[in-house]
């Protein structure tokens, strides 16, 4: 399943977060400013950990943010943050995160797929670390479209 394309406005380089509700919300605004969501999706982003957990830590230092599709996604989209300095999100083997990926996905039948494929292409060992490294965003663009 191909990734949403990753416009500059989704793509926020080492930025500071104080915890990782900061973290989400910079990667729910990144959604909003490229288009794909409304500023409501950031909270519900924030409420779905909260509820359920940091099962957003998909791999060491990296968690795929998102919530379920509803009216607050207009479009598929992805956004890449990478942080000045590593946040817990409470996850017992995969945290700190220095990499936070937003989701927005406008249908129910392409949620769990996109997911499953970007959790499976950070299987390559330095994914993570390629993208925490990555100086602009067609150097994001470029790791994400060697593992896509």
């Amino acid at each position: 399943m191909p990734l949403p394309p990753i416009p500059d406005a989704a793509v926020r380089l080492q930025c500071p977060a104080a915890d990782w509700r900061e973290a989400v919300r910079l990667a729910g605004g990144a959604l909003e400013d490229a288009g794909a969501t409304t500023a409501a999706y950031a909270d519900e982003m924030v409420r779905m950990i909260e509820e359920h957990g940091p099962y957003v830590v998909v791999s060491p230092g990296l968690a795929l943010a998102h919530a379920r599709p509803g009216p607050s996604v207009l479009a598929d989209g992805l956004s890449v943050v990478t942080l000045e300095r590593p946040v817990v999100f409470g996850h017992p083997h995969n945290d700190p995160v220095r990499v936070v990926l937003g989701l927005a996905v406008h249908s129910p039948e392409r949620h769990l797929g996109l997911i499953a494929d970007l959790a499976n292409a950070f299987d390559v060992a330095d994914t993570t670390a390629r993208l925490a490294a990555a100086a602009d965003a067609d150097a994001v663009r470029g790791v994400l479209g060697a593992v896509a």
